[in-house]
């Protein structure tokens, strides 16, 4: 499919959330520390908080557990109350410089739209709407939606699936997405700025970018190199 007035191949561009959008580390921070002032435990710090997020919900509240020295056998039960306060937690976070600029530019080309993350379905689309993010996505793959999450491919492809046929790029901030990309076999676009646990330097990706006002020229390159056959001619 093409951009009627580019000429150039439209795309399906799955975005990561946390770290990759929108900067929610306060709000799960806080969040954490709720939960945790609740079973007298001392509280997490923001620092602490950034290193826990990327996989889950269920391994974000393990992590905390593990660091407070809570016992196994209270997870079911804090996870439940996490969980239970994360779809209001969404008054501290922000979004990323550019991004909805680069989102409409996206959107204008033709390019169609998803949303990839480890985040419960129902939070993030609490975060989207909270945002104002809402309007540019037309899947949103949660968490919780498969059985599996992030790196395993499969959230990832069903995200892909939601948007129809066309070219894939994936977008996202850390390990895990850079790992979920290598194993769904699709271009990937690092954004250096989130949650990422590595140097970025080992990450494999296609490009990295350090803000969203360059991401559409990068969207277009990476789908010309990967179909050079299908590039918009040169006038």
């Amino acid at each position: 499919m093409f951009d009627q007035e580019g000429g150039g191949l439209m795309a399906r561009i799955v975005f990561d959330l946390d770290g990759t959008l929108i900067d929610s580390a306060a709000d799960i921070h806080a969040l954490a520390n709720t939960v945790l002032a609740e079973e007298g435990a001392a509280p997490l710090t923001l620092a602490q908080t950034r290193t826990f997020v990327g996989n889950g919900a269920p391994m974000f509240v393990t992590r905390m557990r593990a660091a407070r020295g809570l016992p196994d056998s209270d997870h079911d039960r804090l996870l439940a109350r996490f969980v239970a306060g994360y779809s209001s937690a969404v008054d501290l976070t922000e979004v990323f410089a550019d991004v909805e600029d680069a989102l409409a530019t996206l959107r204008a080309s033709g390019h169609r739209l998803g949303i990839c993350t480890n985040k419960p379905l129902a939070p993030a689309q609490a975060v989207l709407d909270h945002t104002g993010l809402a309007q540019y996505f037309d899947a949103v793959i949660g968490g919780d939606s498969l059985p599996t999450v992030k790196p395993d491919p499969a959230p990832l492809d069903a995200a892909f699936a939601a948007l129809g046929t066309g070219p894939k790029v994936f977008v996202g901030d850390s390990d895990v997405d850079a790992d979920a990309a290598v194993r769904a076999q699709v271009p990937f676009l690092l954004f250096a700025h989130g949650y990422a646990r590595k140097p970025l330097a080992e990450l494999p990706c296609d490009a990295t970018f350090d803000s969203f006002d360059a991401l559409p020229a990068l969207i277009t390159k990476v789908i010309a190199t990967a179909h050079p056959e299908n590039a918009a001619p040169t006038p």
